[in-house]
């Protein structure tokens, strides 16, 4: 029966996720980049100056139960960063081989334009709750936007789903069978530990989640960046073939060659976007709903960080894991997945050390992966049913990692995770194109300095735009 249930759910999965879907969120990328003019381009300094500027200029004093506008981007990447960064490149590596990476930066480029457009929406379609708490995201976008209730709930149930299953279940039992692997720790020991440490601090509320964020995020990403670039650095001579290795297998087929299979354009296509769509989220809808907490003065002033997080996420981190793989010819090992990247570390690392980062960096990516994940949790299940009960069922939230921690492989269960990211993102996706119109206006607004849509007036007044009727 399982295995029937199983079979159904990889068919659906692979319409869902079949080429037409990646065409979609690839589709309205590029529609937002050109209608923007090729923003993450041209306004490159605006982005900087509201991004790492607003850093350099020092922290924001903000209400109780709301976050800074750093802590709510250091929250999403909480939620980005993870397994996709380390183990999803490496799959794109044994599975497209290196052109991947190549269509993998041209969908993070263009998809830096798609995460601001749902973000700066989230922001401005957000609600304030009695505890002066803000929540917003796809959810309040489409009910508020478009009037279409039944597709924000469809958004709603789809992320419970995956923040349940990828986040609360699938991340922990990583951590657990990882550390089981290299250093023989019980699995219930180390999805018990993540589940009190995520406790602990979600349940403190949004400031707690945005400090912990603001904290574990920056230390967790140095870190694996400091490593990636001794194994680079390391390996420095082979570069230019690398990056010729990259831009060559982007449009011509591989051979098969070591631990690489003959590898054809359209799977190397297939892979890097798929792989870069899955880590920085770009399109998918649940960094609106982290950035619609964050206290700001215009939406489009929260909705550039979403550029600055793909990049970040897909532009550096996953970049660099590729590029210590391929530098260190650890793809003719044979190896997959995250045995791959520690193939990749142990040329340059003793395997204690290269393991050391390895699991580390596994557990803290997956750690902050669980917690940001919480913020999806929290709206989509107070969407769907209210405030009242969320308090008695948010407990759901801790269990599923360490109920499942003994089971050797839940792998299978990526399916389940998968279905609901599709549910999530093509309804996004649609309110994206239907509510184009309203961030043109909020962009120039704010660009123009007219300004008459500040986060101040549309939460006095209400959202003044909706539908096709705002193009």
């Amino acid at each position: 029966m399982i295995d029937l249930v199983l079979e159904v759910l990889a068919v659906v999965d692979s319409f869902l996720w079949g080429p037409w879907t990646m065409a979609f969120l690839a589709g309205v990328a590029v529609y937002f980049t050109l209608r923007s003019g090729f923003f993450q381009v041209t306004g490159l300094r605006y982005i900087l100056s509201h991004t790492l500027g607003r850093l350099a200029a020092g922290r924001h004093r903000v209400a109780a139960q709301r976050m800074t506008p750093f802590q709510a981007a250091a929250t999403s990447l909480a939620g980005t960063v993870g397994m996709g960064n380390m183990a999803g490149v490496a799959t794109a590596l044994s599975v497209g081989g290196a052109g991947a990476i190549f269509w993998m930066w041209v969908l993070a480029f263009f998809g830096m334009m798609s995460k601001t457009v749902e973000i700066t929406l989230g922001v401005y379609y957000r609600e304030r709750g009695p505890d002066g708490q803000y929540r917003g995201g796809p959810q309040a976008t489409i009910r508020r936007g478009l009037g279409w209730t039944p597709l924000a709930m469809l958004f709603s149930a789809g992320m419970l789903i995956n923040a349940v299953f990828s986040a609360s279940m699938l991340q922990s039992h990583t951590v657990g069978r990882a550390l089981l692997a290299s250093y023989d720790v019980n699995p219930y020991l180390v999805t018990g530990a993540m589940a009190i440490i995520t406790a602990l601090v979600v349940l403190g509320g949004l400031r707690r989640i945005g400090r912990f964020s603001q904290a574990l995020v920056p230390f967790m990403t140095i870190a694996y960046i400091l490593g990636a670039l001794i194994v680079i650095a390391a390996n420095a001579a082979e570069l230019p073939a690398v990056f010729q290795s990259i831009v060559t297998h982007a449009f011509s087929p591989v051979a098969g060659a070591g631990g690489v299979a003959g590898v054809a354009v359209s799977e190397a296509i297939k892979q890097g976007m798929a792989r870069g769509m899955l880590s920085n989220e770009a399109g998918m809808g649940s960094a609106p709903m982290v950035h619609a907490t964050a206290e700001t003065e215009h939406p489009f002033q929260q909705g550039v960080w979403g550029a600055f997080e793909v990049f970040f996420d897909t532009i550096v981190i996953c970049s660099l894991t590729a590029l210590a793989i391929l530098s260190t010819g650890a793809m003719t090992s044979g190896a997959s997945g995250i045995e791959l990247l520690l193939v990749a570390f142990s040329e340059v690392f003793s395997p204690p050390v290269a393991s050391l980062i390895v699991s580390g960096a596994i557990a803290t990516f997956c750690l902050s992966t669980q917690i940001g994940f919480f913020v999806y949790f929290e709206t989509s299940f107070v969407t769907l049913v209210g405030e009242a009960p969320f308090k008695y069922f948010r407990w759901i939230y801790f269990l599923p990692g360490v109920a499942m921690a003994g089971v050797a492989d839940v792998d299978r269960m990526w399916l389940v995770a998968n279905i609901a990211v599709a549910v999530t993102a093509i309804p996004n996706l649609l309110a994206m194109l239907s509510l184009g119109g309203v961030f043109t206006r909020l962009m120039r607004d704010e660009l123009s300095g007219e300004r008459a849509f500040t986060s101040a007036r549309v939460e006095e007044s209400g959202p003044t735009m909706r539908g096709f009727g705002a193009t």
